[in-house]
Order: structure tokens, then C-alpha cells, then sequence
């Protein structure tokens, strides 16, 4: 049975939605990143860059979550625009993998977590989350789903960090973003995702306040300090 490796972040969560949706038989393996499991020997051979998600479907090893959501679309031939969308699917999920989920994430750390308010860091990245958020936005103006006719894996990776618009920029973002927030209350009213999201509920991770120790494990240039 495949295994995937997870925690309830953004990325692990878009891929728990398409086992969800699909149907596929998983095991789910939880990871805690604020105790250092990511860092784990026998996870490193996993995914040497230690984080979260990967699975191991058989023989095939795949981290990342853009790699799993391809890897598993072409393996079920479920969720995949036509092959004539197969230019715009790489693309969007490009987008999604080198902008959206990079900066989104450097504007949480610099929002929530950093150890001290960096002006101009949190500044830069909350204008280029908001500059991502805003192209998915402008893209679904004239579109219900992101590539092609029908609902997709790259509808299913946009959601995952969509889901966290108000943590990443605020209470008041959505009303900037109506088109992107049409989308995410789509896929947000699905049975997948409810299961997707509770996922973690299962399993007990560390919760609460992000400490000085956890830091030390999550950020380790912290800890090389």
C-alpha cells in the first residue's frame, strides 16, 4: 500500500486531498516537524531535503508535492486536463511550486514566526504573496477552474495554500481575491477536503505556540546561530 508522509501544512494537505478524492488505498504516516521527525535518518533517505510530503508507492519513491500530484494523476489517470492542456497544466503548477508556495511560506515565517520583526523581509513577501494570490485571481476571472473544463490537480494545489489566505495575509484578503475564493469555496464544500483536512486529527502532533526549541528544530539556521 502506498505510504505518505504528512502533517496538516499546506502541502501535505493538497496531496491528502487527492488520495481522498481518488480513492487510492494509502497509509498515512505522520510526520512532526516541530519535534525534528523530518530530520530522522530513515526519513532522509525519503526525502534528503526533509520535509514534508513524500510517499512511497511500491518501488517509486517521489517528494514534493507538485512531483506527487503529477505522479499520482498520471498513475490514476484521474484529475488531468486534456493533453492539449498539458502545456498550461505544467505551467500552473510550476507557478504554483516556484511562487505561490515559496513566498507564501517566507510571508508566514516572516509574519508569525521570526524570532524578530524584519521590516523590509515581511514587507517583500507580503506584497509577493499578495502579487501570486492576485495572478491565480485575474487567471480565474474569466475561468471556473485553473486549467481546462473541469476540476483538476492543479485546482487541488492552489487550494492548498489558498486555504490559508487569511493566516498568510490577513482577515480582510479575500475581498481582493473574489475569484480565488469562488475556487477555494468550491473544493473547500467537498467531502475529500473535509477528510484531507481532519487528517491530522487522527495522530497526535505537537500543537500550541511555536517555542524557542521548536524553532531550533523547524529553522535550523537558528540553531547553527
Amino acid at each position: 500500500m502506498l505510504k505518505f508522509y504528512f502533517n496538516g501544512s499546506p502541502n501535505p494537505t493538497k496531496v491528502a486531498l487527492f488520495l481522498e478524492e481518488s480513492g487510492l488505498g494509502y497509509e498515512p504516516i505522520p510526520v512532526d516537524t516541530r519535534k525534528g521527525d523530518q530530520f530522522a535518518p530513515d526519513f532522509l533517505k525519503i526525502n534528503p531535503n526533509g520535509k514534508v510530503p513524500a510517499i512511497v508507492d511500491g518501488g517509486t519513491t517521489v517528494f514534493d508535492s507538485n512531483a506527487i500530484l503529477l505522479y499520482l494523476a498520471d498513475k490514476t489517470g484521474q484529475f488531468l486536463p486534456p493533453a492539449s492542456e498539458r502545456g498550461q497544466l505544467l505551467s500552473w503548477l510550476m507557478f504554483v511550486a516556484t511562487g505561490v508556495g515559496p513566498f507564501a511560506g517566507q510571508a508566514v515565517h516572516f509574519k508569525h514566526f521570526a524570532p524578530e520583526e524584519v521590516p523590509y523581509a515581511h514587507t517583500r513577501y507580503q506584497y509577493e504573496a499578495n502579487r501570486h494570490f492576485g495572478v491565480l485571481n485575474e487567471h480565474l476571472a474569466s475561468r471556473r477552474y485553473m486549467v481546462g473544463e473541469t476540476y483538476s490537480i492543479v485546482d487541488m494545489d492552489v487550494w492548498g495554500w489558498a486555504r490559508m489566505v487569511p493566516f498568510i495575509l490577513g482577515d480582510d484578503a479575500w475581498g481582493k481575491l473574489p475569484n480565488l475564493k469562488r475556487l477555494h469555496d468550491e473544493i473547500e464544500a467537498r467531502p475529500a477536503a473535509t477528510a484531507a483536512k481532519t487528517l491530522k486529527d487522527r495522530f497526535t502532533f505537537t500543537t500550541g505556540p511555536v517555542d524557542e526549541a521548536a524553532r531550533k528544530v523547524m529553522f535550523k539556521h537558528i540553531a547553527a546561530a
